[in-house]
């Protein structure tokens, strides 16, 4: 029998730091939520908000496959390992922080917010060596269908790359159009994350910035009650 996890969006965690409004699906920095630590090897998804001109100073990480979607202005990214990007709307970058790595993050911007999800998956292997990727998705791709957006390091696919079994797609679904998903293994699960619309996931119904968890299935449906925008993360359920 499938097991569910509901999230609605006003259930995540809130804090508004003046430069940073950020919304935490999992337990983060000061907002800990016993029940709300993680979804298998699934860790963090935070809907950051950051205002012109500020950002993330300097930070290390690592041990973790780090995953940045921006969907509206541009965020500037600088590393130790000599990367200084802007990523823009369309735009993923991965970051496998593996045996360590330090970066900042801030808004490209002077004018205009910038809002992006980040993503944190636990890795398989833990200190490789650190890497990074970054690339533009058309976004007429993933009109009624999935587009691949991250996948392992072992497949010879579309996605960029991670060191864990996972997969990561978008899709935008037009109103009244529905999308059959096959997970890839009997031990993963999928973290649907609605980014805009209103969706029904396996009879469940999602409206915007809600996100569902479900596995012990072999494959979820999905239909549009109105033009809808969707993260889906097929993750291994170990954690």
């Amino acid at each position: 029998m499938a097991k569910t996890v509901l999230h609605p969006a006003d259930s995540r965690g809130h804090l508004d730091h003046g430069w940073l409004d950020t919304y935490h699906s999992f337990s983060f920095g000061s907002w800990h939520n016993p029940e709300r630590v993680h979804f298998g090897e699934l860790r963090v998804l935070n809907d950051d908000y950051v205002k012109g001109g500020f950002g993330f100073g300097k930070h290390p990480h690592d041990n973790m496959e780090i995953i940045t979607v921006v969907l509206k202005g541009a965020l500037e990214h600088q590393d130790s390992m000599g990367h200084t990007e802007a990523i823009h709307v369309n735009e993923v970058q991965v970051m496998s922080a593996g045996s360590g790595i330090t970066h900042s993050e801030y808004n490209h911007n002077k004018d205009e917010d910038v809002n992006l999800i980040q993503i944190w998956i636990f890795p398989k292997e833990r200190n490789v060596a650190p890497r990074y990727e970054q690339r533009v998705f058309d976004a007429n791709e993933r009109v009624n269908r999935l587009q691949m957006l991250v996948s392992p390091i072992d497949r010879n696919d579309d996605g960029l790359k991670i060191h864990q079994d996972a997969w990561i797609y978008r899709t935008q679904l037009e109103k009244g159009k529905s999308i059959n998903m096959e997970l890839s293994g009997s031990q993963h699960g999928v973290y649907a994350f609605v980014i805009e619309g209103s969706i029904s996931l396996n009879g469940t119904q999602l409206e915007k910035r809600d996100a569902m968890g479900i596995s012990d299935v072999t494959h979820i449906d999905l239909s549009a009650n109105e033009n809808a925008d969707i993260l889906l993360l097929e993750v291994p359920m170990y954690a």
